[in-house]
């Protein structure tokens, strides 16, 4: 797509995800702005940007994936530049929101981290903030401006749906992923089954029941994160022992941390299907992971807020 008037609009890219930035520019038919962000010699974050924004609608491309406090600063930075610069609107493309698990007080005197990081973004000078399949729903309303909030569930669907699997069953991982799983079957036509398990320490899932039948069926698990897939394994097994042919699994964000890929390599699951908000280093990209592009949506988003159309109106 071409966009119209697009001397007015700018993409920039920190360095989490500077491919998902290019593939962004490319489908908008604009090139990715010139900014250098790197260290002084101290270490600290140092962003010239080469290029003017004055009165420009300003987008950056930034996931707050690993190493999450560096692609924060870098991008908290960068707003500052631009704002300063005299840029228009800064609007924050988040495919990936960092500390989005910390969305809540679970025992005393613990922080709310990913209501300071919303604070931080618009103190910073954020005028909106596009993002994708947050933690927790309730995230949006932690910012004080707009937050249009993209579901993966649609990319996921196409995907698996031209695979032509057969007595497909979409299985939430856990009670609280059951509004994903329905979203999903739904697009798939099919039932949904759900995994009842404990977390007895971090990190750690146990398996306790399965609620919905998995039997003979070709089970698809999906979830927001993949961290260290510990839940996902075990899941799987558990689909396995209750007669599912063969077990799939899903998710957005593939934040896929140690142990992982050997878990994934060495389990059960025929394949992960994941996006890429968060980019995958070479040594993660095995063959039992497939990833899907989120570039075509998130310009879409960005052609229909440059233009000051409905965002919503994309998942009719």
């Amino acid at each position: 797509m071409i966009v119209e008037d697009s001397k007015r609009l700018r993409i920039f890219a920190g360095n989490a995800n500077p491919e998902l930035a290019n593939e962004i520019a490319a489908h908008l038919g604009v090139k990715v702005g010139e900014a250098f962000v790197g260290h002084f010699n101290n270490g600290e974050i140092q962003v010239i940007v080469d290029e003017s924004v004055r009165g420009k609608e300003v987008f950056i491309v930034q996931p707050t994936c690993f190493p999450v406090n560096e692609n924060l600063m870098e991008l908290l930075i960068m707003v500052d530049a631009f704002k300063r610069a005299s840029a228009r609107h800064v609007t924050a493309v988040i495919p990936y929101y960092g500390y989005a698990r910390q969305d809540r007080k679970t025992r005393g005197r613990e922080p709310i981290s990913a209501k300071l990081i919303a604070n931080l973004l618009t103190t910073a000078g954020v005028s909106r903030v596009i993002t994708m399949d947050l933690h927790a729903g309730q995230i949006q309303g932690f910012f004080d401006i707009p937050v249009d909030h993209l579901p993966g569930v649609p990319i996921l669907a196409e995907y698996i749906a031209a695979k032509n699997l057969d007595d497909l069953v979409v299985v939430s991982p856990d009670l609280g992923g059951v509004t994903r799983a329905r979203q999903l079957a739904d697009r798939l036509q099919a039932p949904i089954a759900i995994i009842e398990k404990r977390r007895p320490a971090p990190g750690v899932a146990e398996v306790m029941n399965t609620i919905g039948s998995v039997e003979g069926k070709t089970a698809i698990i999906i979830d927001d994160i993949v961290d260290t897939a510990g839940s996902l394994v075990e899941g799987a097994k558990a689909l396995s022992r209750l007669g599912a042919k063969e077990v799939y699994a899903c998710c957005t964000h593939p934040v896929l941390t140690n142990p992982a890929i050997e878990r994934i390599n060495n389990s059960n699951i025929k394949e992960l299907i994941v996006a890429n908000t968060i980019p995958l280093p070479p040594e993660k990209q095995i063959p039992k992971i497939k990833t899907l592009s989120v570039a075509p949506l998130l310009s879409e988003a960005i052609l229909r807020i440059f233009g000051e159309l409905s965002v919503s109106k994309l998942f009719d």
